[in-house]
């Protein structure tokens, strides 16, 4: 398997907008990496073009529950709105997968978040929002939780292996190291 798969042309460092993407529950399109490649197809109908995209990886549920394990990745895209604008369309294409907010850590058919959207640096407004998970939230670059997971950083790497903290200017792959290394060990890149 290619480590990155690359749809069009190469993007600049200073153009690029990052998403995530996860989801641990079936829809329609079938177990989640069907999901996820459901989703990717479909934003173009939302203005998003879809540049490169990192191989799928399956992650362990953050929950204190047993739930399914989830399969995140990470996109570059182009996208001509701005980032409200962008996030709002994100949590559109969540609604249509089957997305309903309740608490943080339950499980979800689509996950879309927008990472870091051209180097911008947007503080939150809201960070009990954030910890209840409920509701559309806040908007805040570069994400707030970008540099404590595991499951962003991996997928990041491949896609983005270049890509610095807007804020903190450490590289993905020292934010990687920063990590406990039982948490980057427990996720693995997903089969297929």
């Amino acid at each position: 398997m290619a480590v990155l798969q690359m749809l069009s042309g190469e993007v600049a460092v200073a153009d690029r907008i990052l998403i995530a993407l996860g989801g641990n529950m079936p829809t329609i399109q079938g177990p989640p990496a069907g999901t996820l490649r459901a989703a990717l197809a479909m934003m173009p109908a939302f203005g998003i073009k879809v540049v490169a995209v990192a191989p799928f990886y399956r992650t362990p549920a953050l929950a204190s529950y047993i739930q399914p394990d989830y399969v995140n990745s990470v996109a570059i895209v182009e996208a001509a709105d701005p980032p409200g604008a962008l996030l709002e369309k994100l949590h559109r294409l969540e609604a249509l997968f089957g997305r309903v907010r309740r608490d943080r850590w339950a499980p979800r058919p689509l996950d879309l978040d927008l990472l870091d959207f051209r180097g911008e640096v947007i503080a939150g407004t809201s960070p009990a929002g954030l910890a209840a998970g409920t509701g559309p939230l806040p908007l805040a670059l570069p994400h707030p939780g970008i540099s404590g997971r595991a499951f962003v950083l991996l997928p990041l790497q491949d896609v983005a292996p270049d890509w610095r903290h807007p804020v903190t200017g450490r590289s993905v792959g020292d934010l990687i190291a920063a990590l406990a290394q039982r948490e980057v060990r427990a996720i693995r890149r997903a089969e297929g």
